[in-house]
């Protein structure tokens, strides 16, 4: 498999380097023809606004869209969950792939940001125990759509989740020593 990470702005290098770690074939995205041949694409956070205005002046949105489309999975973390959503309380163009609503910052400024313990959905996909999550700056998913699983939560809110195969984390697995969630994703992309 080859899994590309978009390269545009925000913390790209860490998921290559996670993605490295456990010997994935990975590329770093920043033009359409990028995303030939690849069966993941990384979107990673950073600053929605930024990244949503490169992805619109290099023309990645409409070739996304086709990608996934024909079968490219998609996993966005923070600002890339952003992305994914089909509607935003305030913010950026999206991709509209995911049936969730999202408020950004919605944990507040920089100051704010925090650890936790995630809680999983139990049915042992993400490995055993509770997931570490780091949140920065992170946005609040406000409605799950019916075909939206949740597979992680912090204090009831959803935090992880999955329809088809779009995944999105509100917050940076890439941050932490586990790699549980991006090997989710790897097996997601084998399915």
């Amino acid at each position: 498999m080859k899994i590309g990470v978009l390269a545009l702005q925000g913390d790209f290098r860490e998921h290559r380097d996670v993605l490295e770690e456990l010997d994935q074939t990975t590329s770093l995205i920043k033009r359409p023809g990028d995303l030939e041949g690849l069966d993941g694409l990384i979107i990673p956070g950073g600053e929605s606004t930024t990244i949503s205005k490169l992805m619109r002046k290099w023309e990645l949105f409409r070739k996304i869209e086709e990608e996934v489309e024909s079968g490219l999975t998609v996993f966005g973390t923070c600002a890339g969950l952003i992305l994914l959503a089909q509607e935003l309380t305030d913010g950026p163009r999206t991709l509209e792939l995911m049936d969730i609503t999202v408020e950004r910052n919605a944990y507040g400024r920089q100051v704010e940001s925090f650890e936790a313990e995630l809680n999983p959905n139990g049915d042992g996909e993400l490995g055993e125990g509770p997931l570490q999550g780091v949140f920065i700056r992170a946005p609040q998913v406000t409605r799950v759509g019916e075909d939206v699983d949740v597979l992680a939560r912090h204090r009831d809110q959803p935090v992880l989740l999955r329809q088809d195969g779009i995944l999105g984390a509100t917050f940076h697995p890439e941050l932490t020593d586990s790699m549980a969630v991006h090997e989710y994703f790897l097996s997601m992309t084998r399915e």
